[in-house]
């Protein structure tokens, strides 16, 4: 019988732990502030950004909400972000992907300070977890640790297999594997043999953007399949990248969407947050 990894619990344990920790911290005269900027009003955006609003406000972390209309300018936006990273009380500074199609979204986040990025992507924090000094990690790919080793998985000496380049995800999955000792493959949309590939894997990182691409031919017998993945589904239910029930019986261990990655994503943001003052 497999072992379904539950994201909401685990991911509830770390809001629970950081919620001491900020107390603590307050005990000793530091606060922590979050600015929060969204531009426009898409509708998954504003649930992301409400989340994130919510479990700011359970673990105690103040956060500042921008919310900018729709014909924002470029150069509207990298202005606020230069006056946020100039705010001594401004801890961490999240700009709400994706933006609208006037504004470069590299330019925004290259913008802003390293030591503010709490979401991981500035250039220097991606090369920090490169070659293994201090920097903000990508809060998806450090929530899959997390997962995985509050579940009991060991990564070390595990061939794990990363299916996605994305910046935000396979690169740096595939490096946080690594420095855990995993042994890492990546595959993407130009990979001959994908299955091949893939049903060598101790562990499946699947991150491709494709509603229910991976089922059981995908998996080794009784590997840990992690599915990054969230759609909506021909009667709009959320799934995933992977064919749960085809998939699941054939793992040792397996994410469910909802209730996997995501909750994760933005626990690790809140500890992203909480270590900017640590």
């Amino acid at each position: 019988m497999y072992q379904i990894i539950d994201g909401r619990k685990i991911s509830q344990e770390i809001k629970d732990e950081l919620k001491q920790q900020v107390a603590e911290l307050k005990a000793q005269g530091k606060s922590i502030c979050l600015a929060v900027i969204q531009v426009g009003s898409d509708p998954a955006s504003s649930v992301y950004v409400g989340n994130k609003k919510k479990a700011c406000a359970y673990i105690g972390i103040e956060s500042l909400s921008y919310e900018l209309p729709e014909e924002t300018t470029q150069q509207e936006l990298l202005d606020l972000v230069r006056k946020l990273n100039a705010d001594d009380k401004v801890n961490g500074i999240l700009v709400q992907l994706p933006l609208p199609g006037q504004i470069d979204e590299e330019k925004v986040i290259q913008t802003i300070a390293p030591e503010k990025d709490v979401d991981g992507f500035h250039e220097k924090n991606v090369g920090a977890l490169c070659v293994g000094s201090r920097g903000y990690v990508s809060c998806t790919p450090l929530g899959i640790i997390e997962l995985l080793r509050r579940s009991g998985i060991e990564i070390a000496g595990k061939h794990c297999v990363v299916l996605g380049r994305s910046n935000i995800v396979g690169k740096p999955m595939s490096l946080l594997l690594l420095r855990e000792n995993g042994t890492v493959t990546i595959c993407h949309s130009r990979t001959q043999n994908l299955k091949e590939l893939t049903r060598q894997a101790d562990i499946l990182v699947v991150a491709v953007g494709k509603p229910g691409f991976v089922d059981d031919s995908y998996i080794k017998e009784g590997a840990v399949v992690i599915d990054v993945g969230i759609h909506r589904d021909e009667n709009n239910r959320l799934c995933g990248d992977v064919d749960f029930e085809k998939a699941a019986p054939h793992t040792s261990a397996i994410t469910p969407v909802p209730g996997g990655v995501g909750p994760m994503t933005i626990a690790m943001l809140t500890n992203n947050c909480v270590s900017s003052v640590q």
